[in-house]
């Protein structure tokens, strides 16, 4: 659906700006923008262009953990995983 392209692309874009802006301070902290993105914009996909009828709300909230769990716990265990070996994966 053209919502999903256009609100989809946009939630990544601010998330990624959000996250290069906070990339020299904590990886814990890089991960929030994502997160709230995707928690303030995606339920209002939801209910306007899909017509769930579920709360706002709780369409946050849902949105919210899954993002904190997937992006949050296993985006930081991946990046931990990876900057022990970033020198050979990333050679200058």
């Amino acid at each position: 659906m053209l919502a999903d392209i256009i609100f989809g692309s946009l939630v990544t874009l601010i998330g990624a700006v959000g996250t290069r802006m906070l990339r020299d301070k904590s990886p814990v902290l890089a991960v929030i923008p994502p997160i709230a993105a995707n928690m303030l914009i995606v339920p209002f996909v939801l209910r306007y262009a899909y017509g769930v009828p579920l709360p706002i709300p709780l369409m946050m909230g849902t949105v919210g953990i899954g993002e904190t769990v997937f992006c949050g716990i296993l985006g930081l265990l991946l990046y931990k995983a990876l900057y022990a070996h970033r020198k050979s994966i990333f050679k200058e």
